[in-house]
């Protein structure tokens, strides 16, 4: 039975660990120091650093003496002395005299870890071990390995923090930093557009494609580089500034924050040798704190706790006993069971598989299972479709000994095809990817040199075609010929789109938007001057020609904004702002100095026109008063107060005027469409949305408004049919009387819905006994809301309480009981129908009911409970000192009579006195009228009417 191991001792006394932030020389100082030796190996956590590194001490021993092993691919010159792998790739028994591993903090990733770990303990140089990496591992690497030497290097440049800055106007040098492939095409997109270019590093790509998109960014071609995360693990670039535009990456388990030991490796890519670099952030990123920004640039983060684990000690004898080894818990502090890794995840999903358990029955059965559950996941796919290749492979291998032939030749020839764009060529490089790891692999194939020849063929030609797509994709060959001429100060040739671009040897240099140029604020010092001068000469013409077509243009054309931002076609042309007369605002040209002359007197005559016409359309009612030349007099002067107040006057305002306008001048000013209300004088055709928001610009120029509360907020109430809105006391007053709204305690009410409230209670206060009984009315000049008077207002009762009271009318509180009696005894006289009123008799308490399908249970009797005293019902009536209208007419009053809502009544008599009443007393019910004298005039008249009525 297979049994773990109970303890492990671990000793470092052989190992050096050379720990330190980025740019310290310790890749440099392990290739040195190989080469001291007779032989060697290194360790590197990625396969393009492995190729960086192989041809690095290809260049200092030869090609012959150097062997490069990853998953992908093995050149194993015969007599290689050193070898440079993936950690992956590493033989378990290394027999070198030099053996390093870099990136030694990995061992703490989810991942990955398990596999830096194994090789950190078990590797080891017969001479000499380096273990590379950030000081973050020390303490765990001291616990784990006692009798380790640690040297700590300092890194040779300064790094330090440069804030937020948008991509597009990030300093040349420039890394910027993404986690996903969309996200890093549509970054390098956007440089391409307004800076010329970028070349694309991702792990992904193939070390061929990398290495050439590499070249066009170390060679000058481009000034900007967009990477992964995989720039932070040792890539040895030409950076002056890492930025990143994602903090946020997928780590095989969640998307999750990066921690600031991750991010100080990938911003200590900024900086090479002795020159400094910086670290910022763009895009979406919000500025970095300054806690972590100091951690970054002292390089000082949290210690790894302890590292990931797996067995390298796998039990083959059965399925269930290799299952169970994956299981095994280390036995030594500071390591932790690693999570299933590909690899396990995948042996799950065969296991599933039954004809894969039926013809696994030996213990090399079972490591041929697990051998091929190493195969990578490169397509990222799902668990069970990558399972599936697996299961196919390994069916293969144990009963024929390799993999098929004609299997493997239709899988790679699946992606012997260079077609397609930049995902699909991404897509057939993973696939065949995988094919290269299986021709690699000793003993899978039949005849494994001609697959590898020919997947690396394929891989070459993929590689090659998905370089050739990222260039032409991200890459403005013409605007690195711009750049070039820039310096040398050549002529340039610049062109205006018909969107407005202003593109100069094809590279964007600004935007023309309507009269006024932006030059693109990515250009600085000389180049900006060169771009500029080169892009005015297009600019004159462009004016020129845009003026004859703005003078042109059709009204349709035009458009004033609600900031009082004229518009052409979209194009902001002008502003408004205040003139002597608040009706002919001010237009302010928003040009350059280049529209001068004709050309520019052009433009402001047509915009002034527009300017005109926009306010004569809507605002009608009040341009035709300011020009009634036929008015006269008093009506003369009520026009002028309408303009002044914008199309509304309180009626109290102007009593004095009222009282003495004839019948004529109030007829000439109905027919400009002035209304003459109870409440107010006003222009209903100035209550809709589009001339309330010409109102209020207009004022809010005039008067500073547009910065005040409130501006442009209560129109967009107007516009849904509110007829009332509850005040916000932050907004300034004067927005609600430009929209038409008339402010009365916690409410803001249309001025012609208090108009047709006005209508609903006229009938009610001017009420008679032996007419028909109007709804609400109860009798001497009084009245009671009712549902009508609620609805129109979109109002509670208490809303309209406040309402009434702001409009003048006074109330009494009156007894329930009493109040309805006395309706009910009025509608009984006087009504030909029962009205509703907003007073109802309060009901009696009944008794419990009872169902009809059960009888009642014998129970005790229930208390009664106490009835609820009803509120008293309000009763309104007019201000002791208002006058009833002459005959009723809506908006007419007597000689010597004031408008009811606009003024403070006043008690007449003393308190106590024949007029005063209590504020609770009750009223009596209805007085009885005397009988009619049958002999009387009024009688026979009134018997007339009813004869006719019948």
């Amino acid at each position: 039975m297979y049994r773990p191991q109970e303890s492990v001792v671990f000793s470092g006394h052989s190992v050096q660990a050379v720990l330190g932030p980025t740019n310290t020389g310790k890749t440099h100082l392990a290739i040195e120091r190989m080469c001291t030796h007779r032989t060697g190996i290194i360790g590197l956590p990625l396969r393009l650093l492995a190729r960086e590194v192989y041809a690095r001490v290809c260049e200092k021993v030869g090609i012959d003496n150097v062997a490069l092993v990853t998953g992908e691919e093995k050149i194993v010159p015969k007599g290689a002395r050193y070898s440079v792998c993936t950690v992956e790739a590493m033989p378990r028994d290394a027999k070198v005299e030099f053996v390093a591993i870099d990136e030694v903090q990995l061992a703490g990733d989810f991942e990955r870890g398990h596999i830096f770990t194994d090789r950190i303990l078990n590797i080891r140089g017969i001479e000499e071990t380096l273990l590379l990496g950030a000081a973050t591992a020390a303490p765990i690497l001291q616990k784990l390995l006692p009798g380790l030497s640690i040297i700590t290097r300092p890194r040779m440049s300064h790094l330090a923090y440069a804030g937020s800055k948008k991509i597009t106007r990030l300093p040349r040098r420039s890394a910027i930093v993404a986690f996903s492939a969309d996200e890093v095409y549509a970054i390098a997109e956007l440089i391409r557009r307004q800076r010329g270019g970028a070349a694309v590093v991702m792990g992904s790509l193939s070390p061929r494609t990398r290495n050439a998109q590499v070249e066009l960014y170390q060679n000058g071609d481009v000034d900007y580089l967009v990477a992964t995360d995989a720039i932070g693990m040792g890539l040895n670039l030409d950076v002056d500034h890492v930025a990143f535009a994602q903090t946020r990456k997928f780590d095989g388990h969640q998307f999750r924050d990066l921690n600031p030991a991750e991010m100080g490796q990938i911003a200590g890519r900024a900086g090479r040798h002795l020159r400094d670099g910086t670290f910022g952030v763009s895009g979406q990123v919000a500025p970095l704190d300054e806690e972590l920004v100091e951690r970054i640039e002292t390089h000082q983060f949290a210690a790894l706790s302890v590292l990931q684990w797996r067995t390298r000690n796998f039990d083959f004898s059965s399925i269930d006993a290799l299952k169970a080894s994956l299981d095994t818990l280390p036995k030594v502090q500071g390591l932790t069971r690693a999570l299933p890794a590909v690899d396990q995840r995948a042996l799950e999903f065969l296991l599933r598989d039954v004809s894969v358990v039926d013809i696994c029955k030996s213990a090399k059965d079972v490591e041929t299972l697990w051998e091929t559950c190493s195969l990578p996941d490169y397509r990222k796919i799902a668990p069970a479709q990558h399972a599936d290749i697996i299961s196919s492979i390994y069916e293969d291998l144990i009963k024929t000994g390799h993999v098929n032939e004609d299997y493997m030749a239709q899988q790679v020839k699946r992606a012997d095809r260079t077609d397609g764009e930049i995902d699909s060529i991404s897509h057939r490089i993973a696939q065949i990817r995988t094919w290269t790891y299986v021709s690699n692999r000793p003993k899978w194939l039949a005849d494994p040199l001609h697959w590898q020849e020919k997947t690396r063929e394929i891989e070459d030609k993929l590689s090659d075609a998905l370089h050739e797509r990222l260039t032409k994709r991200f890459v403005d060959r013409r605007t690195s010929v711009l750049m070039k001429r820039l310096r040398e100060n050549n002529e340039m040739d610049a062109e205006i789109s018909a969107a407005g671009d202003v593109t100069v040897e094809g590279h964007h240099v600004g935007q023309l938007d309507g009269f006024r140029f932006t030059a693109d604020t990515t250009a600085e010092g000389e180049d900006a001057k060169a771009i500029r001068a080169a892009s005015a000469k297009a600019l004159a013409s462009e004016f020129e020609t845009r003026a004859e077509r703005f003078g042109a243009a059709p009204n349709g054309d035009l458009a004033i904004s609600s900031d009082g931002t004229l518009r052409w076609l979209g194009t902001t042309v002008g502003t408004l702002t205040s003139g002597d007369d608040w009706l002919k605002p001010r237009l302010i040209l928003l040009a350059d100095e280049q529209l001068t002359g004709p050309a520019q007197d052009k433009v402001r005559a047509r915009a002034e026109r527009f300017i005109a016409f926009h306010i004569e359309t809507h605002l009608k009612p009040l341009t035709d008063l300011q020009k009634a030349d036929e008015l006269s007099g008093i009506a003369r002067g009520i026009a002028f107060r309408l303009i002044e107040d914008h199309g509304i006057v309180a009626r109290r305002g102007i009593a004095d005027e009222m009282k003495t306008l004839d019948q004529d001048g109030r007829a000439a000013l109905r027919r400009y469409g002035v209304r003459f209300g109870f409440y107010h004088v006003f222009v209903p055709a100035l209550l809709k949305p589009a001339p309330a928001g010409l109102l209020t610009l207009l004022w809010a120029l005039s008067n500073d408004g547009k910065d005040k509360d409130g501006y442009g907020e209560i129109i967009t109430l107007l516009a849904s049919g509110r007829t009332s809105l509850v005040t916000d006391p932050s907004f300034d007053k004067e927005f609600y009387k430009l929209s038409g709204y008339r402010l009365l305690g916690p409410r803001a009410v249309r001025v012609d819905i208090l108009e047709r409230l006005a209508d609903l209670i006229r009938p009610t206060v001017y009420w008679k006994p032996g007419t028909e009984l109007p709804e609400g009315a109860y009798g001497d000049g009084r009245f009671v809301i009712t549902p009508a008077m609620l609805s129109i207002l979109g109002a509670t009762a208490e809303d309209m309480e406040e309402v009434l009271k702001g409009l003048g009318y006074r109330h009494e509180p009156i007894d329930a009981l009493t109040a309805n009696q006395a309706l009910e005894a009025l509608k009984t006289q006087h009504g030909p129908k029962p009205a509703e009123t907003a007073a109802e008799e309060p009901k009696a308490a009944e008794p419990a009911s009872q169902t009809d399908d059960a009888a009642p249970e014998p129970k005790a009797e229930p208390q009664a409970e106490p009835e609820e005293t009803p509120k008293p019902v309000l009763v309104w009536r007019q201000a002791r000192f208002e006058r009833a209208p002459n005959r009723g007419k809506p908006g007419e009053q007597r000689k010597g009579g004031k408008p009811s809502g606009d003024q403070k009544p006043r008690r007449k008599g003393k308190p106590g006195g024949k007029n005063s009443q209590p504020q609770n007393a009750k009223a009596s019910p209805p007085r009885k009228e005397k009988p009619i004298d049958p002999d009387s005039p009024f009688a026979k008249l009134q018997a007339l009417k009813q004869q006719l009525g019948k």
